[in-house]
């Protein structure tokens, strides 16, 4: 298995359903319309390749200057614990660069991978959720 990774490759909204719903990460899945849109916006969209297959993804907000909100990283069930993830977070942080802070919310179930790729955990967050 070679991993290859590409910055801003070319991906359909049913890749990234497909590749949600293989990674576990909650996500609206059937809504691709706004899965499009998601790709679209993203100021970072860092995926990994096996063989033409997307098993990968880190897609992020930033400023490039503060800040970076990394709203996605989701690995292939069948790829994770290969440091994909680790490689896709290197890749941001590498892409952003040394001035802008790279947060994340993290789902309840992976409270314990983010400190082992190098995040601290904050307390001083707040939240105001989406409707829908």
């Amino acid at each position: 298995m070679k991993i290859t990774y590409k910055k801003d490759a070319i991906i359909k909204a049913e890749e990234l359903s497909i590749l949600f719903k293989s990674s576990g990460i909650k996500r609206p899945v059937n809504d691709l319309d706004r899965l499009q849109r998601m790709i679209e916006n993203a100021d970072v969209l860092i995926t990994a390749w096996d063989n033409g297959k997307l098993v990968g993804i880190a897609r992020a907000i930033t400023d490039y200057s503060y800040c970076c909100y990394l709203s996605d990283l989701a690995v292939n069930k069948e790829y994770q614990s290969k440091g994909i993830g680790k490689e896709l977070v290197r890749l941001v942080q590498e892409h952003i660069g040394e001035e802008a802070s790279l947060i994340l919310l993290a789902s309840p179930i992976a409270m314990e991978y983010y400190p082992k790729i190098g995040f601290e955990a904050i307390d001083n967050g707040f939240i105001i959720s989406r409707k829908r």
